[in-house]
């Protein structure tokens, strides 16, 4: 089984990680960032068009 990561910045406080796409919400979800509490859209947090197209691939 091939393991799945995306990369996730925060627009706010510039916080980056990752992220297994199948632990995170839909793309048009509220997700909020851990660290500074910024509440947006999950597809707002992600690093690339190609992030974004895995996570939407998983949902």
């Amino acid at each position: 089984m091939v393991e799945a990561f995306v990369r996730l910045l925060c627009p706010e406080c510039k916080k980056d990680w990752q992220a297994e796409p199948t632990s995170l919400p839909d793309h048009r979800q509220n997700f909020t960032c851990s660290s500074c509490g910024a509440t947006r859209r999950l597809a707002e947090f992600m690093r690339t068009e190609r992030d974004l197209s895995t996570v939407k691939q998983f949902e």
